[in-house]
């Protein structure tokens, strides 16, 4: 679990076993973004300067374009200087707004899985990426590029083979992962 060097096939495939719902996609791409935009804007307002943000992103790119398929790469891409562009345009909001976001964007992304909660067999996926730090810190870092490709770049998510038939857990036995 290497998030340097990653499978991004297989970990788009393990994604899709609990997110292969449109709108469950849609939810967690504005929580992220939402988280994102709390975080950068706690970091801009207590270093007063962009550059470090910057240079974090730029790293950030450099793992992806090893890791990712270019048109996936490039859709990140896009949004990533998006993203910026906007948060460098908009007013600086005090440090304390931006922290009060993270809380109720983090909530969205959970329980948006009380509402979606189609799923399929994780057995495989869950020995080879049990859950704990590693796996935080390697869904965190291609979070991003898994959605959108799951948004704009995958025409039908539903029509891999490991996708054919849902389990039979529904919602009553989900619990939402971080």
């Amino acid at each position: 679990m290497n998030p340097l060097r990653a499978n991004f096939a297989e970990l788009y495939q393990r994604h899709l076993c609990r997110h292969s719902q449109f709108g469950i996609n849609v939810l967690h791409l504005i929580s992220l973004l939402g988280m994102y935009w709390g975080l950068y804007g706690c970091a801009l307002d207590l270093l007063g300067t962009v550059w470090p943000l910057l240079g974090l992103a730029a790293a950030y790119v450099g793992i992806l374009a090893i890791n990712v398929p270019v048109r996936v790469f490039l859709l990140t891409l896009v949004v990533m200087i998006l993203f910026f562009a906007l948060l460098l345009t908009l007013p600086l909001l005090p440090f304390y707004i931006y922290l009060l976001t993270l809380y109720p964007f983090y909530k969205l992304q959970a329980v948006s899985h009380r509402f979606y909660d189609k799923t399929y067999d994780m057995t495989e996926f869950n020995h080879k990426y049990p859950k704990g730090a590693a796996l935080f810190i390697l869904l965190s870092t291609y979070e991003l590029p898994i959605q959108l490709n799951a948004l704009c770049l995958d025409p039908n998510p539903n029509s891999l083979p490991m996708l054919a038939h849902p389990t039979a857990q529904g919602a009553a036995s989900m619990k939402p992962e971080g």
